[in-house]
């Protein structure tokens, strides 16, 4: 009997990053093409879709727990599981009795096909060799219910020897969708009435290197500039070195794309970058935000940091720390090293005490609450366009948009008419590193 007879409510969670994210909700469109109804997690399904990371061990415990989860939800259900941890560690997953599917990330896209095609109450595992896909499959723009913004993954894998990352093996080599889609793409959610688009990846910034013949972001970019396909493109992550000073310049000049950049730093430490297998220091990683903040001098610039790296002791850390101090990043994501069985850095003397990784973590966290805050502050009095994109929460009356340079703006007015539109706001105050913010023109 085909499993789509019977089955036909699916619920989708996701773990870890934008691309996952957008891989879901291209997967929920996909069921529903199939005749599927899409239900919340928390819901009683037929089938439960568990979209994995598996970046730290926390999110493969994650992962776990929303496994078990399902089960208890419905214990009658197919659990299919797909994503990274699935495509790294099957035999983990496959130890745990209530999976059903275990899919990996070539596989992930055609999960709906595959779960149609299963028999009775077999188990099955799907996972082939990431590393020979070549090229990326275009599917249709999702869309993104409930929300204003729309991801759009343009390429994916990795081609980089970072000594901590697992991401290489999960995802395979890097690729990139060609030009002409992405710019389809666009138009799409462009008609679908999405005012920003954020163009996401694995490794944004390698995109096109892989096509024939080779492309950049450069080349979308300028289109989408050109024939105003969008009100508003954004990036997503961007490698040091990947942030050249042709992109600097058209970012400075652009009416599309953001004033945001989100580049990670990793250390602050030569020794640590170096032994991270990174590809700058600490003197190009300062010269590059000095440069952005010089040419666009109200620029959002996000940096992720690593803190407790192997071999990372107290002078290796302050330097990280007086690194952020001095240099104009507006906030920081900061994750605590977390050992990945397989990369190099797993194996590396020096392993740091979690006690000790906790403590710095916080450390940088305040950091960059205070950064943050600073940022925001420096808008009040200003005036700025924002996107609304609906309530603050249940029960209050204020609602919330975004700015172009990635603040969260709340204002005091109730209007439903106003969601999905870019306004005018003159800046009042800040709380909590929020702005808030007053409507001067719709």
């Amino acid at each position: 009997m085909n499993v789509c007879d019977e089955c036909k409510r699916v619920a989708i969670t996701t773990l870890g990053c934008k691309v996952n994210q957008y891989e879901s909700s291209a997967l929920a469109v996909k069921f529903e093409k199939r005749g599927y109804e899409i239900v919340p997690f928390t819901a009683e399904a037929d089938i439960y879709v568990i979209n994995t990371c598996t970046v730290t061990a926390r999110s493969d415990y994650q992962s776990r727990q929303l496994i078990r989860r399902a089960f208890r939800t419905n214990p009658h259900a197919i659990i299919a599981v797909t994503g990274c941890y699935a495509q790294v560690a099957p035999e983990e997953i496959e130890a745990m009795p209530e999976v059903t599917l275990i899919a990996g990330g070539a596989e992930k896209m055609t999960l709906p096909e595959r779960i149609d095609a299963l028999v009775g109450s077999y188990r099955e595992v799907q996972v082939g060799d990431i590393g020979q896909l070549k090229g990326m499959d275009f599917h249709a723009a999702p869309s993104f219910p409930g929300h204003t913004r729309a991801f759009l993954k343009v390429q994916d894998g990795c081609n980089a020897s970072c000594s901590y990352c697992i991401v290489p093996r999960a995802r395979g080599k890097s690729r990139s969708l060609p030009v002409q889609c992405v710019l389809e793409a666009i138009r799409s959610l462009g008609r679908s009435g999405y005012r920003e688009v954020v163009l996401t990846g694995i490794h944004l910034g390698a995109y096109g290197k892989d096509l024939t013949p080779s492309g950049h972001l450069l080349d979308i970019l300028k289109v989408v500039e050109e024939e105003a396909l969008v009100s508003r493109l954004r990036l997503s992550s961007l490698e040091p070195a990947e942030v050249s000073d042709d992109l600097i310049e058209f970012a400075a000049g652009s009416r599309v794309l953001c004033p945001h950049f989100h580049i990670p730093l990793q250390s602050g430490d030569d020794g640590i970058l170096s032994a991270m297998k990174r590809t700058y220091d600490r003197a190009f990683f300062r010269s590059l935000i000095d440069k952005i903040r010089e040419k666009i001098p109200r620029a959002a610039i996000g940096v992720d940091v690593m803190t407790g790296f192997p071999g990372e002791d107290e002078n290796a850390f302050r330097n990280t720390c007086d690194l952020i101090e001095v240099i104009p990043v507006t906030y920081l994501h900061v994750f605590p090293y977390s050992k990945r069985p397989g990369t190099p850095a797993a194996i590396m003397a020096g392993q740091i005490g979690e006690k000790t990784k906790k403590e710095r973590a916080g450390t940088l966290r305040h950091l960059g609450t205070r950064k943050k805050e600073a940022f925001a502050c420096s808008f009040v009095g200003s005036e700025t366009t924002v996107l609304i994109e609906g309530k603050e929460g249940k029960g209050t009356k204020s609602m919330q948009g975004l700015t172009d340079n990635y603040l969260t703006v709340l204002i005091d007015r109730n209007d439903p008419a106003l969601v999905n539109r870019i306004v005018s706001v003159v800046i009042e105050g800040e709380k909590d590193d929020r702005l808030i913010g007053r409507v001067t023109h719709v």
